[in-house]
């Protein structure tokens, strides 16, 4: 069975995970642990553990169980003042992190309960917080400041010296395709990639790197950026045999839905420049990758992955 890797945190990464289950793939997701907002944050700070609501959210994402448990998972005390709107997913990973001591022990038991396939590593079991570098140098702190900052940022780092998660790095090299997911692209995607083991790994490895690209800009963050820009900045942190292929939305966004985005989120769709790309040298791979759910713009979990699954299957 093929490898894959894919790294990146929260819903964008949750929304690819669920299409890509269905396939025959071995799969490793890699999860970013510094989020800092809700929930996670009170529950790092009480106890000084990484984040978890981005793990706990991939972990749904894969799972096979029924629906009342999905249901269970997600479900927050909001009418307790001492539970203060946990989830009860957030709650039983820092239960387990309490018993087990880690993330490597204290996954595979949710896992186990999920009915997972497939492999959810955190990128680092250190606990740290996601540090962003301003043009004029200033220093924004946390995932949640960094993305309400009003200025640009140029560097993404983190507080204190990091160390990769070893499973990572064996995963990097065992894949057959590396996947950078959708998703915010300064919090939920840099992260994986600004510890030297995780970059140098993929740096040696010979196989396709393949970016999902953005719906949608991401205020404050992406604003303008076309496809190829997401590339160049994914490149700046990978340095060479960095992205080579990409996987972009071509067909356009019901004008409805663009005036919505535009209104109530300031998020634009992010144009395809394939002429950029190619000059580049980046494989393009496209086609109608969105779905409207609710009267919001998704990844179309089964066009996607079926996409992947086909670059995989080239290599036969």
């Amino acid at each position: 069975m093929k490898k894959i890797i894919i790294f990146g945190g929260g819903s964008g990464l949750s929304q690819i995970l669920k299409g890509l289950k269905l396939f025959p793939i071995d799969i490793t997701a890699v999860v970013s642990v510094s989020d800092n907002g809700g929930s996670t944050l009170r529950l790092r700070k009480d106890f000084k553990i990484p984040a978890v609501g981005d793990i706990s959210k991939v972990m749904l994402a894969m799972s096979n169980t029924d629906k009342d448990i999905v249901n269970l998972m997600n479900y927050r005390f909001k009418q307790s003042r001492s539970l203060g709107n946990h989830s009860v997913k957030n709650l039983l990973l820092t239960a387990l992190l309490e018993q087990k001591g880690n993330f490597a022990d204290a996954i595979p038991v949710l896992a186990k309960l999920l009915d997972i396939e497939g492999k959810i590593l955190p990128i680092t079991e250190n606990n740290v917080e996601l540090v962003g570098i301003t043009e004029d140098n200033r220093r924004i702190y946390g995932e949640t400041s960094i993305t309400k900052c009003k200025k640009k940022i140029k560097k993404i780092t983190y507080d204190k010296k990091v160390k990769a998660n070893p499973e990572v790095i064996k995963a990097i090299q065992e894949s057959d395709l590396i996947i950078f997911s959708s998703g915010s692209l300064l919090t939920s995607i840099i992260p994986n990639i600004i510890i030297k083991e995780v970059v140098k790994a993929i740096q040696n490895s010979k196989v396709p790197k393949l970016y999902i690209c953005n719906l949608v800009t991401q205020p404050g963050e992406t604003d303008n950026y076309k496809v190829s820009d997401h590339v160049k900045i994914l490149n700046e942190y990978l340095g060479p045999n960095g992205i080579n292929t990409v996987l972009a939305n071509n067909v356009d966004i019901p004008e409805e839905i663009v005036s919505k985005y535009a209104t109530e989120e300031q998020k634009d769709p992010v144009l395809l420049d394939e002429k950029n790309l190619k000059k580049m040298k980046v494989r393009i791979i496209k086609d109608k990758i969105y779905t409207v759910e609710d009267g919001y713009l998704r990844h179309d979990t089964l066009k996607t992955a079926y996409l992947i699954f086909s670059v995989l299957m080239e290599k036969e």
